[in-house]
């Protein structure tokens, strides 16, 4: 089975979709910067080199894994980024030998292709570059639906953006257009750090921001991010892993642990102001989770960054929904023996005393710490879904995807409130109280 999906529906409204209307008219999807294009901007190849300099951990464990030619998942973007970071052309050599060999494929290795074109460009002869960008170019392909081809595509047009005639424009152009902005992309969960990659180099090269689009999904993303990850950490050879949901058979993949603090790293790195981003560095911070092992310290000395001021997690609700996206998460604490409960893509599951449980769709009643969960009843005849609702938020699945409903109270007045994208209605209620709630779904009106 995959694994588990973060799906969300790119929707614009009306107020979204007008100022990309008057965007466009000023933007420009030629690629003219300078390289390396690709996620090493001057200000964090700068922060690599000195991190080189000061011999810290990070590097110390990257140094050893390359220069001591340890196998590595992603032999050659790790021997890419250690030629541009040491200045050594022994290992750009070794990259662009894999990328320029059969061994490298032009569709199924089109990333790590993009970013060895990328970072070793100075290495090649101009006739070596000039059969690397063909392969590349070959490699892009049609346009695709899934995150991580559309991520790759981007990569290879904007390395090679020199090497065609538009500078990138025919395949980068509708990839923003059509696909983001209008396509409706669905964004799964073990996609998101190739949706960062793409967002950075997007950013980097055509100033576009492609969060704009749908701002309040990526403002609640970090905060996301952390709800998102099982208590209990995962013993790996080389360090613990907080283990993100999934809903495959078995242990974790510890691939999709090291993506997804990866992601974590990338999305700190997109927007180091915010605050909701300072409260996912200070959780990413955790030196216990440093990634030591072939395919997580790549991406470790890539993207953390231990200057960055980071905010105490611990001080973040204990409850959290995403309406957005149609999931919410509560524990009882931010401590590794926590209880922890899930919704998300239609999937309900209880973490507790170190056993994930997958429940069914219609749950009996659940708390966990401050959060109520349960199944909607079955409605009366006259429409009315009767409950007890209580503690400080209840959450009723089931439901019409964002449908209106009337909300009655005990002792309150009539008022109104939405299902969310997943059928969920929250009903907010002052702490340690218990009330009878009647919902009624709200009747469209006849045009």
């Amino acid at each position: 089975m995959p694994p588990a999906l973060f799906r969300f529906t790119l929707a614009l409204s009306l107020a979204g979709a007008l100022p990309g209307t008057l965007r466009a008219a000023d933007e420009d999807f030629k690629v003219y910067t300078d390289p390396p294009r690709l996620l090493l901007t001057k200000q964090r190849l700068r922060l690599l080199q000195r991190e080189r300099e000061r011999d810290s951990p990070r590097w110390q464990q990257f140094d050893a894994l390359v220069a001591g030619g340890a196998p590595l998942p992603e032999a050659p973007l790790a021997q890419a980024l250690y030629s541009q970071v040491a200045g050594n052309p022994t290992a750009g050599r070794k990259a662009l030998d894999w990328a320029l060999s059969d061994k490298a494929d032009a569709s199924a290795d089109l990333r790590q292709l993009a970013f060895v074109f990328d970072w070793c460009g100075k290495l090649m002869t101009d006739a070596q570059a000039g059969r690397l960008a063909a392969k590349i170019e070959k490699g892009i392909g049609p346009p695709a639906n899934d995150v991580a081809r559309q991520s790759a595509r981007a990569l290879a047009a904007i390395a090679i953006a020199d090497h065609l005639k538009d500078q990138g424009e025919s395949i980068l152009k509708p990839i923003v257009e059509d696909w983001w902005r209008t396509g409706k992309p669905t964004l799964p969960r073990d996609q998101m750090y190739a949706l960062y990659e793409m967002l950075h180099a997007i950013r980097d090269s055509l100033t576009i921001d492609l969060r704009e689009s749908i701002p309040a999904y990526f403002k609640a993303l970090p905060e996301d991010q952390m709800a998102a990850h099982y208590p209990a950490p995962f013993p790996g050879p080389d360090n613990d892993f907080l283990v993100p949901v999934y809903t495959h058979d078995g242990a974790p993949n510890q691939a999709d642990a090291v993506h997804s603090r990866a992601a974590g790293f990338a999305m700190v790195a997109f927007d180091t102001n915010a605050t909701e981003t300072q409260y996912l560095q200070g959780w990413l911070m955790q030196d216990r989770y440093t990634m030591r092992d072939p395919l997580g310290s790549v991406y470790e000395f890539l993207w953390a960054n231990p200057y960055q001021p980071g905010l105490s997690y611990s001080l973040l609700p204990l409850v959290f929904h995403n309406s957005e996206a149609g999931h919410f998460f509560a524990r009882t604490s931010w401590d590794e023996d926590a209880a922890w409960i899930g919704f998300f893509d239609g999937h309900l599951q209880l973490f507790r005393d170190g056993k994930l449980q997958a429940l069914g769709a219609n749950p009996p009643t659940l708390r966990v710490g401050d959060a109520v969960v349960m199944g909607a009843p079955a409605a009366s005849p006259d429409g009315q879904v009767k409950f007890k609702a209580g503690t400080e938020a209840t959450f009723v699945l089931g439901l019409a995807a964002k449908a209106d409903y009337d909300v009655e109270i005990d002792d309150e007045e009539l008022s109104e409130a939405s299902a969310d994208i997943g059928g969920t209605l929250v009903i907010a209620m002052p702490p340690e109280t218990e009330a009878g709630v009647r919902i009624r779904k709200r009747q469209e009106s006849p045009r």
